[in-house]
């Protein structure tokens, strides 16, 4: 069985309402904000952290090419009983 409707027209219950053109004018006044968190703050450190450890890292690879960097045996000692204690 098949019910066609009668007499029917499109109903919208929407076309009645009116749009409040104001609104989206009020919307667009607001200003874009952006926040920086305090570990995106300490990342901003590190490139300095990087630039110091390479220089570093390049100052001990030419002590130890011309054989003048000594290793202390006695600090090495302590910070392996350090780690392997905790």
């Amino acid at each position: 069985m098949k019910i066609n409707p009668i007499h029917t027209n499109a109903v919208n219950p929407y076309s009645k309402q009116q749009r409040n053109v104001n609104a989206a004018k009020s919307k667009s006044t607001f200003a874009d904000k952006i926040e920086i968190s305090n570990a995106a703050k300490e990342m901003q450190g590190v490139s300095d952290y990087s630039t110091e450890r390479a220089e570093k890292v390049q100052k001990l690879k030419q002590e130890i090419q011309s054989g003048q960097y000594k290793v202390d045996a006695r600090k090495v000692a302590e910070d392996m009983l350090k780690y392997y204690r905790f």
